[in-house]
């Protein structure tokens, strides 16, 4: 046997036979699965998967050599004009920590269709509803205060690896929806500064931001936000003006612009990191078959290990994005 049981797609059975179109997946043959694997996992004691605390790999540099950034205690920023890749590097980080049993997993997406693959694997999911992500950063600056309670009454600045403390990677994508799209102006200015104390504050109580957005202006990706991201990943822009609102003024005048990579060459984008330069890199590039393949087996080894917990009679809506 290999050292992990064979992924498989997991069955659709059609919901209603009046509505073809709408599939539902039982997460009761999940958890089946998740039995089976867990049972297989004593068995043949295989590996526990990825860390959040390892990095991430991102795809691959002009130079050929892979680009692997560490993510805790940093926060990223990725964007760049329709089309151009950036759900392909959003993909490869949220796969890596889906796959990684030590950290939990929040979920934004106003589009549901982007980022709901990996729908079985978070922790708790936020489709197209602002009054539902302002609740959620609501709770996940609860959170943040408390474990900064905990590393006050122990005179720490950060939490550890081996605290045990599991971090939470929040991914929001797509930034501008929820901040000038949908729901009244307070509505986008409370989810906009609720984002930003998150950024701001949560890297050392081990709450990872990685936030994208299709439009790279200043009205989404104010400078005061943008410089609170240690990672910025800029994909194909129209502007050097645009390029330089993700990576930062005055990149573009010194040869690094998003707005040079051509309109053919998917996923290639600029990523500046902390003190460095930008690099011009290569996504690695996920199919929807291999995310389906990645986020099912994510699924089982969350269930195996205890972190996701579903119901048996729950189904998750494939139209919707919501549970049935």
């Amino acid at each position: 046997m290999s050292e992990h049981p064979p992924t498989q797609p997991l069955p659709l059975i059609t919901a209603d036979e009046e509505a073809p179109g709408r599939l539902v997946r039982p997460l009761l043959v999940l958890r089946r699965w998740a039995d089976e694997y867990r049972t297989h996992r004593r068995e043949h004691r295989t590996d526990e998967g990825p860390s959040i605390w390892e990095p991430i790999h991102l795809g691959i540099a002009e130079d050929g050599r892979p680009v692997r950034v560490p993510l805790i205690y940093r926060n990223m920023l990725l964007a760049g004009e329709p089309g151009a890749g950036k759900s392909v590097g959003l993909n490869n980080i949220v796969a890596h920590a889906a796959l990684a049993p030590d950290c939990r997993l929040w979920l934004f997406d106003g589009k549901i269709v982007e980022l709901g693959l990996w729908r079985s694997c978070a922790d708790r999911f936020v489709a197209n509803s602002l009054d539902d992500a302002i609740a959620a950063l609501l709770d996940l600056q609860s959170e943040m205060d408390q474990r900064y309670a905990v590393l006050d009454d122990e005179r720490r600045r950060k939490i550890a690896l081996a605290d045990g403390v599991a971090p939470i990677v929040v991914v929001l994508d797509e930034l501008a929806y929820f901040s000038a799209t949908v729901g009244t102006k307070r509505e986008q200015e409370a989810f906009s500064v609720l984002v930003r104390d998150l950024v701001a504050r949560g890297r050392a109580a081990g709450i990872i931001v990685v936030a994208a957005t299709q439009r790279p202006s200043s009205d989404i990706i104010p400078t005061s936000l943008r410089d609170l991201f240690g990672y910025r990943w800029a994909f194909r822009c129209t502007t050097d003006a645009s390029s330089d609102i993700v990576l930062g003024h005055g990149w573009a005048a010194r040869g690094h612009s998003a707005a040079s990579v051509a309109p053919e060459t998917k996923g290639i984008g600029f990523l500046l990191a902390e003190g460095g330069i930008p690099r011009r890199i290569k996504a690695a590039h996920l199919s929807d078959e291999q995310v389906y393949a990645l986020a099912d087996r994510a699924a089982l080894r969350r269930l195996a290990a205890g972190i996701a917990e579903h119901t048996e009679d729950q189904v998750l809506d494939d139209t919707t994005g919501g549970a049935a």
